[in-house]
């Protein structure tokens, strides 16, 4: 049970309604970064305290909560999270994300489809996707309001001509609704059709660079890419975790240090679980 020194959800009510007021900005302009006062938590920056504090500022008693990193449920990141906020609110947590109404990640969007009613809050170390191309944030600020993006263009054309292909492995640039280039946090690639008109709310913050930006249901959501040298995600074509059986999802690579072998399993531990768990009913 949360103790009488925490308020609910940790952060006072001012800093939540501050909080809030930011991300109310962030979903009528998706892909916009918001400034925001970046609060202080018992977490070192680093861990993800620009999720955390959103997440503290939107969930409340009735809610479900999901933690994961990387997509496991069970990493330090993930258990310390979970408990941190646990303790704070007494909500429920679930390692299930179709029943979990806030799901807070690190660069993991979950294997099984989003649903509409679902907030999906992704932690960012980096938010802002021009500073590849340019160090000075007063400068970038203008850029995004010029839709001055060619820097960006030349980077990724740049990159093709030297090795053939964009060498971006994860938090690959998107185009939101046509107008802001935006970063999905260090998702890998091949989450980042998932972001493309999905049912639910997806929240990033960055709580270092106390930036807050969104992307409402049923956002448009384009990787960018060349007509000519298409946006490719991952090629999982071949792989079959070893736990549960599962395809097309996004694996880890191990290795049995005996054997030699090499093997895959689930990335996303909860989608794992539960495939297995229906397997065996």
């Amino acid at each position: 049970m949360r103790g009488n020194d925490y308020n609910f959800a940790f952060l006072d009510e001012g800093s939540k309604r501050v909080i809030r007021r930011a991300l109310l900005k962030a979903v009528a302009i998706p892909g916009y970064q918001v400034p925001f006062g970046s609060r202080e938590l018992p977490i070192g920056r680093g861990w993800g305290t620009g999720g955390i504090q959103i997440t503290l500022s939107v969930i409340g008693p009735g809610d479900i909560l999901k933690v994961i990193d990387q997509g496991s449920d069970d990493s330090v990141n993930a258990l310390s999270i979970r408990n941190f906020v646990k303790t704070c609110t007494d909500v429920e947590t679930t390692t299930d994300s179709g029943a979990a109404s806030i799901i807070q990640s690190r660069h993991r969007v979950p294997e099984a489809p989003l649903k509409a009613g679902q907030i999906m809050v992704l932690q960012v170390p980096g938010p802002e996707p021009l500073r590849l191309v340019e160090p000075l944030e007063s400068v970038t600020r203008v850029m995004h309001a010029e839709m001055d993006y060619s820097p960006m263009w030349l980077a990724l054309y740049e990159s093709i001509v030297r090795t053939g292909d964009i060498e971006l492995g994860a938090d690959y640039p998107v185009m939101v609704e046509g107008r802001y280039m935006m970063l999905p946090s260090p998702i890998p690639r091949f989450d980042n059709p998932k972001l493309n008109m999905s049912p639910a709310l997806f929240l990033f913050g960055a709580g270092r660079e106390k930036k807050i930006y969104a992307l409402p249901p049923y956002s448009r959501v384009e990787s960018i890419a060349f007509d000519d040298h298409p946006f490719k995600p991952e090629d999982v074509s071949g792989r079959v975790c070893r736990l549960c059986g599962a395809e097309n999802v996004y694996f880890d690579e191990l290795f049995d240090s005996e054997t030699g072998e090499r093997m895959f399993q689930c990335s996303d531990s909860g989608y794992c679980e539960k495939r297995r768990e229906g397997a065996a009913r």
